[in-house]
């Protein structure tokens, strides 16, 4: 593919998938789950804990037994879907048996999990210290996934073996977007119709990629610094407060960071669209993954830039591509506009 032909698209690949139109089964989906995993937990220790006569061990062994009851549903839901003949929600030219990412981590962390709450809850008085981490542990396991996988590609890794689309031996995806493919892919019902579409938009836009980059950190730290303070608070307040505090504290990290990430996604969508036309004819080989080349000036990076004067992730030598896709001169003495 020649620049001539890059330079014809008008715009980055579109995603064919809107959550708009899926505002009630996500709804419902989130009721559920947060029903789940945060009222369940809390109303099944208070109740069974001070308003029966039901030993320590007891009330503990209830409570494990029905928690995440619609994570199960959801586990075996996706692994059947992926596994079925004929499946149209694998990865793209995957085998069978390969399932994705996302649920090869959703295995992991269950089994993790399992063994947290068997020791918490084995014992004759149950260590509810303990029994108030898996959503913290949840945070620290995929935090640290998801953060691997960016350094290894920053270092120039190759992915050591199929990760959901992307083919064993390519350059190491960033996490952000094999989350989001096997997501939206599996649990969204988009299918291999999504997956190959934003594989496409992935290829094709260096400002994209970039945007899950600075994403992908945002999560990921936030992930591993929240859990880390979640811990603290647990393991040095009273127990009834730890408990809380393990079960509640994560769900108001997440709420607060899905608040700070809707408007800078979209701005950040709205400046890789303007800055196309121009982007699409870099001196970079199109529609591939690459570190290499300039770096597009994200609204974090131009953020960042104006604070303080830095731009933090470029690689040395590289240079930054602005929201109009010009290279800026040091000597420019054109004022620069930032949206």
């Amino acid at each position: 593919m020649d620049k001539s032909t890059v330079q014809s698209v008008p715009g980055p690949p579109e995603l064919p998938y809107s959550l708009r139109d899926r505002k009630r089964s996500i709804t419902i989906f989130w009721a559920l789950f947060v029903i789940d995993t945060l009222a369940q937990p809390l109303i099944l220790y208070f109740t069974l804990w001070y308003l029966t006569d039901l030993s320590h061990n007891l009330v503990f062994t209830i409570s494990t037994a029905a928690l995440g009851g619609v994570s199960i549903a959801e586990y075996f839901y996706r692994f059947y879907t992926l596994y079925r003949k004929g499946s149209t929600v694998r990865p793209l030219n995957a085998r069978r048996s390969w399932l994705d990412f996302f649920q090869i981590n959703f295995t992991l962390v269950w089994l993790i999990l399992a063994v947290e709450l068997i020791i918490g809850t084995v014992q004759e008085e149950p260590y509810i210290r303990l029994l108030a981490m898996p959503v913290p542990t949840v945070m620290y396991y995929f935090g640290i996934v998801h953060l691997t996988l960016d350094i290894l590609r920053a270092r120039g890794h190759q992915a050591p073996f199929r990760i959901s689309s992307t083919p064993k031996g390519s350059v190491m995806p960033t996490a952000l977007y094999v989350l989001i493919e096997d997501i939206v892919a599996v649990d969204g019902a988009g299918g291999q119709k999504y997956r190959r579409a934003l594989r496409n938009r992935y290829l094709a836009s260096p400002y994209f990629r970039q945007m899950l980059f600075e994403m992908n950190c945002f999560w990921g730290g936030g992930s591993i610094v929240f859990a880390t303070i979640t811990t603290i608070l647990i393991f040095t307040t009273g127990r009834d407060a730890a408990y809380v505090i393990g079960w509640t504290l994560p769900f108001i990290w997440a709420g607060l960071w899905t608040l700070i990430t809707i408007p800078w996604v979209q701005a950040d969508l709205r400046r890789e669209k303007a800055s196309w036309p121009k982007n699409a004819v870099q001196d970079v080989e199109p529609y591939s993954d690459t570190i290499q080349g300039p770096t597009p000036t994200t609204r974090f990076l131009s953020t960042s830039d104006r604070l303080f004067s830095l731009r933090p992730f470029q690689k040395p030598g590289s240079t930054n591509i602005d929201e109009t896709g010009e290279q800026p001169s040091p000597s420019d003495p054109r004022p620069r506009e930032d949206v």
